[in-house]
């Protein structure tokens, strides 16, 4: 995982290979709460396949006519994966509308159940998500099977460290962090080039082709390259040729360009340049003992409440049934560090990029910019089972929201997991 360095299992790691097929990695989201059946928005049970969640609720909105603003999804779920998970589309009262959801023909995407809801769903509002995922190209099934249960039950007790996976980052082509950095120093110009230039042998030629005419400053050529699967780049370079009939292009234009995004991509840049330097105080605080309290530590609770005026014996009875979590910063404006030598390795990280905490304002962005958080080191893994069967081991588990499959599957293999 990217700028994640340390493991806290220490068997040797099984190999092997995931996501072979999209149908190999399943993702179902546990809800924190469920539609009533009545009321005025319109709840949708989907099963996608090879795409986002925000690519689903984009095509959802055009097909009705109606604001994106008006859907919303309690997670993002992985687009390499088969998931299932809750949508919900806000104030559709009349049956005529929900006739016309019903009807609804959404590319790789399964309506499996349509109902009516009370309250509208937000992000963030779900328990966490299970998992069931096959792991191939094993050398000993049986044996492998045998280590991944080894592994899987160490972490129930241990935790696993909370790093986040190369989603937040983008694969192949992972730039994600890099717009948030080049927005950390303010420079939009450079933002918007990271995300729509720079082309990557990993993509194909004629993404390539594309992302190189816009190096080259040729936007009508650049937007005319572009494939099916540039939706978002689309989006940005069609506001800057819009742009660029009033003349010269300024920061604005390039504001501009960015706020053609939807929000939530729009907020993804920053956050994920402080999930790459969150995955590598993880790294360094993971050695320190990763269930273990150590004094400075600023300790929360599952609703992620600090929890003060605690013993050092009662912080480690909490972190040793996962009442407490130790937790590290995702940097910003205003988050505390963690006193001791705790406190002194998350200064040291931040000096090491040469960053401030106000760096994180972006000023010609503001609504980009972060105060930042403490988040927890670790995450809590339940229902874990290895099973060998002809194709592999598939490996089932529970994690906490906001928490990486592929973390958990890390310890497992022992490798970059995508």
């Amino acid at each position: 995982m990217l700028n994640a360095n340390t493991y806290v299992t220490s068997q040797k790691g099984i190999g092997g290979s995931i996501r072979n097929r999209y149908e190999d990695f399943y993702v179902e989201e546990i809800p924190e709460m469920l539609p009533t059946g009545e009321g005025p928005n319109v709840w949708i049970w989907i099963e996608k396949v090879g795409r986002t969640t925000l690519d689903v609720v984009l095509d959802i909105a055009r097909d009705l006519h109606i604001d994106r603003k008006r859907t919303g999804f309690a997670g993002m779920k992985d687009k390499k994966a088969l998931t299932r998970q809750w949508i919900c589309i806000a104030n559709m009262d009349s049956e005529e509308q929900f006739r016309q959801v019903e009807n609804l023909d959404i590319y790789k995407t399964d309506f499996l159940k349509i109902t009516r809801g009370r309250k509208k769903l937000r992000m963030g509002q779900l328990k966490g998500n299970k998992f069931r995922i096959l792991i191939r190209d094993l050398d000993d099934i049986e044996k492998s099977a045998d280590v991944a249960n080894e592994v899987l039950k160490e972490l129930e007790i241990t935790g696993v460290p909370n790093y986040y996976g190369w989603q937040r980052f983008g694969k192949p082509r992972t730039n994600t962090h890099l717009v948030g950095e080049a927005l950390i120093h303010n420079d939009l110009k450079e933002a918007v080039r990271r995300y729509v230039g720079n082309p990557s042998e990993s993509e194909s030629e004629e993404n390539q082709m594309a992302r190189q005419a816009y190096d080259d400053g040729d936007l009508e050529k650049s937007l005319e390259l572009m494939g099916k699967g540039m939706r978002y780049e689309k989006m940005m370079v069609r506001q800057l040729i819009k742009d660029s009939k009033k003349g010269e292009l300024t920061d604005k234009a390039y504001m501009n360009a960015l706020h053609a995004l939807p929000k939530p991509l729009q907020r993804m840049f920053v956050h994920a340049y402080q999930s790459y330097l969150f995955n590598d105080v993880v790294s360094r605080r993971v050695d320190m003992g990763i269930n273990k309290y150590v004094e400075g530590d600023i300790i929360i609770d599952p609703e992620e409440r600090i929890i003060r005026d605690k013993t050092p014996e009662e912080y480690q009875e909490l972190i040793d049934n996962f009442e407490a979590n130790p937790t590290v910063p995702l940097y910003g404006t205003k988050v505390p560090f963690a006193g001791g030598e705790v406190g002194e390795m998350e200064k040291s990280v931040l000096e090491s990029y040469n960053l401030e905490k106000s760096d994180f304002e972006v000023p010609k962005m503001p609504r980009l910019g972060s105060h930042g958080l403490r988040r927890s080191l670790r995450f809590q893994v339940w229902d874990t089972s290895a099973k060998a069967c002809d194709e592999g081991v598939l490996a089932e588990f529970s994690i906490n929201k906001g928490s990486y499959a592929t973390a958990v599957l890390r310890e497992v293999m022992k490798k970059d997991v995508v």
